[in-house]
């Protein structure tokens, strides 16, 4: 394959950790080997949708949520890049015919079944097409043969395309039923995971409200009893000070009495 030189010095320095994920930033976070697994193992049981559509934002969307269920928190973006770098590997060594070659990839064997998995469902969408269009020749031709009249049996040859191209409306119509179908699903899921997300954070919103309230009137009671207690010192104190008042001129008269 074009751009994968089955040589190996041109994997021989990469490393493991390059397999699932290396470095920082947004688009190309650090992927542990746990968290590879699980995303393939999501990746791949949503892969006959993703063959069905090519409108596929809602189905990474679902992926990420999945992901996050699983506590590891991925975007959309995140998972679409890693999926096309996990893909881009795989076709690398793809190429090679050594089977230890293969096992230096240490997500080889989770793509492989992906991708056996999507050909045997290819094979067999191809074999039932095949059925169908065979079934309905056979019909065609045992309609031309019970036909008595040769004007009828040409009319009947002539017109013998249509039920096949009619057949063929019908498989194509079933399948833009199917997959439409399934995007209406895929979106339904998408829209109840979103109502779901937004009536906990709602819940929360109105729980840190509440929070907030309770803090709040805590603070208020506080400084009532704070304000309240610094009257009764004030009160006191002026107490102590018209006694002492009263004390001094009393003592004062005294003194006075006496020098008299």
């Amino acid at each position: 394959m074009e751009g994968y030189p089955p040589f190996h010095h041109q994997y021989s320095n990469i490393d493991t950790a390059a397999a699932y994920g290396s470095g920082g930033g947004d688009r190309f976070p650090h992927w542990s080997i746990q968290e590879t697994q699980n995303f393939l193992m999501i990746r791949g049981e949503l892969d006959p949708n993703f063959m069905e559509t090519k409108r596929n934002k809602l189905l990474w969307e679902l992926i990420s949520m999945k992901m996050k269920e699983k506590g590891y928190s991925k975007s959309p973006e995140q998972c679409k890049c890693k999926w096309k770098n996990l893909v881009t590997r795989y076709k690398g060594y793809e190429t090679m015919e050594a089977e230890g070659m293969r096992q230096q990839f240490p997500f080889y064997n989770e793509l492989h079944a992906i991708f056996t998995a999507r050909m045997q469902r290819m094979v067999n969408s191809k074999k039932k097409e095949v059925q169908d269009l065979l079934s309905s020749d056979e019909e065609d031709d045992y309609d031309r043969e019970t036909t008595e009249s040769g004007a009828r049996k040409k009319r009947k040859i002539k017109g013998s395309a249509n039920p096949s191209a009619s057949g063929k409306l019908i498989i194509i119509r079933e399948i833009m039923e199917k997959m439409m179908k399934n995007q209406l699903e895929m979106e339904n899921k998408w829209l109840k995971a979103y109502e779901e997300k937004e009536e906990e954070r709602r819940i929360k919103e109105m729980e840190w409200r509440q929070t907030m309230e309770d803090l709040e009137n805590e603070r208020i009671m506080m400084d009532s009893r704070w304000r309240e207690r610094e009257e009764q010192r004030r009160i006191r104190e002026e107490i102590r000070a018209e006694k002492m008042d009263v004390l001094i001129t009393v003592l004062l008269n005294k003194l006075t009495r006496e020098d008299v």
